[in-house]
């Protein structure tokens, strides 16, 4: 059972990823800036007051944040950063100044990623990075496969995907599904129950997913074309 701490403390950590104060994260969700001040989460008479639903649910699609990812604040035992450091530690790690490389047709098969989306295990290529890794840790690359993708990629075109970095509206970005379905779209709408995606090629028609559908969804910050 959720507690009335865990769920400000999850405020507070989503805030704080996005380098807000509470104030400003109400503020950023169309809220008064005072709802999620300290001094409002208990009621005058000692009572404990709770963010509503639809606050939440303000906060979560001003952010771009899913609510699985809400819920992963609410752990007691790991802020933001400890679970990304935590994610970076059990990837996959090539050396210098290359990056992991999969077939994005490999990509929907187990084992080549762990929960947040960062690559893992074994069956990875490595490819340079134009830019310096170390100022975009856990980044990967797809090599796209076919012509799904046509006109914007083609065959052989090769996407650097940023996991765990923000997402927003029209941001183009690779979406895993829990059953193994990989795909990349341009992100249209995010609520806190679903997203809708606009396909890259006009013929293949856009897609709306539950998120409890989804197992995560990455932004692509870069294509060699």
């Amino acid at each position: 059972m959720l507690s009335h701490d865990q769920i400000w403390e999850a405020l507070d950590r989503l805030a704080e990823r996005h380098e807000l104060t509470p104030s400003g994260l109400a503020r950023r969700a169309g809220l008064d800036p005072t709802s999620f001040n300290k001094s409002k989460r208990l009621s005058a008479d000692g009572r404990l007051r709770w963010p509503s639903t639809e606050s939440i649910a303000k906060v979560l699609d001003a952010t771009g944040a899913s609510m699985e990812q809400f819920m992963a604040f609410m752990r007691p035992d790991a802020g933001p950063s400890e679970q990304l450091a935590r994610q970076q530690e059990n990837a996959f790690q090539p050396q210098g100044g290359s990056i992991p490389l999969l077939g994005f047709a490999q990509a929907g098969a187990g084992g080549f990623f762990d929960d947040g989306g960062f690559p893992a295990g074994q069956g990875w290529d490595v490819v340079d990075f134009p830019a310096t890794p170390s100022h975009k840790a856990g980044v990967y690359a797809l090599e796209v496969q076919g012509e799904s993708m046509m006109p914007l990629y083609r065959d052989g075109d090769v996407l650097i995907v940023e996991p765990g970095a923000q997402v927003r509206r029209n941001d183009r970005v690779v979406v895993r599904t829990n059953e193994g379905e990989v795909m990349a779209k341009v992100l249209l709408r995010q609520s806190p129950r679903s997203i809708e995606l606009l396909s890259l090629n006009p013929e293949h028609p856009n897609r709306t997913l539950e998120l409890s559908d989804v197992a995560w969804i990455a932004r692509i910050i870069w294509a060699s074309q």
